[in-house]
């Protein structure tokens, strides 16, 4: 349906759960995929899985809450690659800390690797970009509704949908895209044991996959649909159209 051939991809938090599905999305359309994460052992299992099918990849270790690092991850796409065409960033840390003992270094923990990172990445891979370039951001449901003691995860991810119109203006004059998804309940590890009632509660009918945040960022990063930018996409099987009062 998409083809990415000769496109090359960087994907933060590449290695596992939705962040490897969408490397292997772009992987198995053609592109060259390059994983970025800080976990070595996963990075470097996925990366040898890719080759072995044919497809090119590269692994960079790389932890997004250094700029240091985010700038060797981009140069480094640059001299395997030539260019950036689609960046996802999509690493992130979903930690809950008690509001009331919540330390500045936990606080910093998370606004740097979940929003700082969007910005310090972007604003690398962005030098690199063609015209038909894309960015997308993956932020969360969060950034619309809360559960208690998520106050520093919540304002990462609404940072994220704010920052993606932000860029998507500063960055058309160089005919870049920027767009958003905001994905709701997407389980990683153990969808065969999910309840009943887990899927019910959705209006799709079921709980969300990796892979349905994947073909998302396909169709947004697909050079047929530059007329979409600057937009947040709820993903989430209807949840947050719900209107629930407690009885």
């Amino acid at each position: 349906m998409f083809t990415y051939k000769g496109k090359t991809v960087v994907v933060t938090g590449g290695a596992n759960g939705i962040g490897k599905a969408i490397i292997e999305a772009f992987a198995q359309n053609g592109a060259n995929v390059v994983i970025a994460d800080v976990d070595s052992d996963k990075g470097k299992e996925l990366e040898s899985k890719l080759i072995e099918k044919g497809y090119p990849c590269t692994f960079i270790k790389t932890d997004v809450q250094s700029e240091t690092e985010i700038k060797n991850l981009v140069a480094e796409t640059i001299r395997e690659y030539k260019k950036v065409d689609v960046l996802i960033n999509n690493a992130g840390i979903s930690k809950f800390h008690d509001f009331f003992e919540m330390t500045v270094r936990e606080w910093d923990e998370i606004i740097h690797t979940n929003l700082r990172s969007v910005f310090l990445c972007t604003r690398e891979a962005a030098k690199f970009m063609p015209p038909s370039g894309s960015i997308v951001n993956i932020a969360s449901t969060r950034a619309f509704m809360s559960e208690k003691n998520s106050e520093a995860y919540s304002a990462t991810k609404g940072g994220i949908v704010s920052i993606t119109h932000a860029l998507a203006m500063t960055l058309s004059e160089k005919r870049i895209r920027v767009n958003c998804i905001s994905p709701g309940w997407i389980e990683t590890n153990h969808y065969n044991d999910l309840r009943e009632v887990d899927h019910e509660q959705h209006l799709s009918g079921r709980v969300g996959k990796p892979e349905d945040v994947a073909r998302c960022c396909l169709y947004l990063c697909a050079e047929g649909n530059d007329f979409i930018t600057g937009e947040n996409i709820t993903l989430d099987g209807g949840m947050t159209k719900k209107m629930i009062y407690e009885h």
